[in-house]
Parts: structure tokens; C-alpha cells; sequence
């Protein structure tokens, strides 16, 4: 193969932007058509992520995603639909990409657009775990599920207290750990809950934004706290006023 040229090498780029072992390290950029870019440094070099779409610009079989696209073949397939090793590679491919631009709408505190992306890995993750033959290769994927759950919560959190909104975001966690909760139990794994690392990161978190904001226990933990002590008169005004709340 023929070398490339001089002004082709990437020489200045990774000289003038310094890769930071263990720190993500993300910036904005514009394409030559003035599109959003990403652009993360990473060790030996740049990896550049679209900001809309799929992160690598593609349109697999003129779908927005390749889950999209799974999602339409599983229809049109029907009972023949299978997800063959073509098709796993093609998940694992975006599995990562969108991991990749996760980390980077989290650095660049896009804590609404890290919650989007999160989901999309979590919708894909549910499809490739129903449909999977290869009960190997989802579990490859599904014992990640409680970290992009992890994200998700997080930077739902960060959006409603971008928002101005710190009740929402203490609510926001506590919808999470329940979600968690459920998680270990269906796997089993309810005697470990209290001790999970992304558990302890959320719960840390809630009690932070509690005290900075000094807002009270929520009508859940209210709701809690009257059940156990037999306070059931309490515990129904309690439930009336989150059923309004939540529009019954």
C-alpha cells in the first residue's frame, strides 16, 4: 500500500490534544457541511461520533438504527426471524457506538441526550435478550444492563436539576432503585442489592441533592415510614395525594 500524504496523518491533532489515561476527554466539532460532531481522544487517536442519528452516520437497510431495522425484520420475518451471527456483530456495533456517545453527552453534561442514548441501548438490549438463540452472546450484553441503567438515572437526574427541579431529580433516583431492585430480584440477586456499587453511587447521590436543596423525605418515604410504623390513616391520605399527583 502507498503512503498517504503529509497533510492526511493526524500528527498535529494528537500532539496538540493530549489523551488523559483514566478521564474522558470530549469536544464539539463541525463537519464540512456544519453538522454536529463529536470527537473523543482516546489513546493513539480520535474517535468522531455524529450527534444525530446513529452515531456513525449509517443508515443500516435505510432504518435510523440497526434496532429499528431489527424491530421491522422480527415483523416481517415472522417465525423465520433469527438474530444470526451477521446480525450479532451488527448489535454488538451499536452497542458500542452508542456506549461511546453516552460517555460523551455525559462529559459535555448533555445529561438529556445521555439519558436518550442510554435508552436506546437498553431497548436494543431487551430485543436482543427476547430474541437471542445464543443465550451466551445476550448475557454478554445483559450483564451491562445495570450500568447503562445506572446512566440513565444519573443523567435523568442531572436533567431535572439542569431544570431547576430538584424534587423531580430525587424522584428520578428513586424510580431508578426501584427499577434496580427489580433487576437483582428477578435475577436472584436481592441479597446483593444494598451493596452494588451503582446503588450506593444513586442513593449517595439522592441524599446529596436532599441535603443541598434541605428537601424533605418524599411521599414515598413518607408512604414507607407510615406503613411500617401502622400509621394507615396516614398512609391513605398519603396514597390519595400521590394518585393526584400522578393524574390518579
Amino acid at each position: 500500500m502507498g503512503r498517504t500524504s503529509r497533510n492526511q496523518n493526524l500528527d498535529r491533532m494528537l500532539r496538540e490534544w493530549e489523551y488523559e489515561p483514566g478521564r474522558p476527554v470530549v469536544r464539539r466539532a463541525a463537519g464540512d457541511d456544519g453538522r454536529d460532531l463529536l470527537q473523543m481522544r482516546v489513546d493513539m487517536g480520535v474517535l468522531q461520533l455524529e450527534a444525530d442519528g446513529r452515531p456513525d452516520g449509517q443508515r443500516p437497510h435505510g432504518f435510523a438504527t440497526y434496532y429499528d431495522y431489527l424491530v421491522s425484520a422480527a415483523f416481517q420475518e415472522g417465525t423465520e426471524f433469527e438474530l444470526g451471527e451477521d446480525r450479532q456483530q451488527e448489535v454488538d456495533r451499536e452497542f458500542y457506538q452508542y456506549y461511546h456517545r453516552r460517555i460523551c453527552w455525559l462529559t459535555l453534561n448533555e445529561y438529556a441526550l445521555a439519558a436518550a442514548d442510554a435508552e436506546h441501548s437498553l431497548r436494543l438490549m431487551d430485543f436482543t435478550s427476547a430474541n437471542a438463540a445464543d443465550r451466551e452472546w445476550a448475557l454478554m450484553h445483559e450483564q451491562y444492563r445495570p450500568f447503562v441503567m445506572f446512566h440513565q438515572v444519573q443523567a435523568t437526574a442531572l436533567t431535572k436539576l439542569q431544570a431547576d427541579q430538584p424534587e423531580g431529580a430525587v424522584q428520578a433516583i428513586g424510580s431508578g432503585l426501584d427499577s434496580l431492585r427489580s433487576l437483582f430480584v428477578q435475577h436472584g440477586a436481592e441479597e446483593h442489592f444494598d451493596e452494588d456499587v451503582f446503588v450506593l453511587k444513586l442513593r449517595e447521590m439522592q441524599d446529596s441533592i436532599k441535603s443541598h436543596f434541605r428537601l424533605g423525605p418524599s411521599l414515598a418515604e413518607q408512604l414507607a415510614d407510615a406503613v411500617a410504623t401502622e400509621q394507615y390513616e396516614l398512609a391513605a391520605k398519603l396514597r390519595d395525594r400521590m394518585a393526584k399527583r400522578h393524574g390518579g
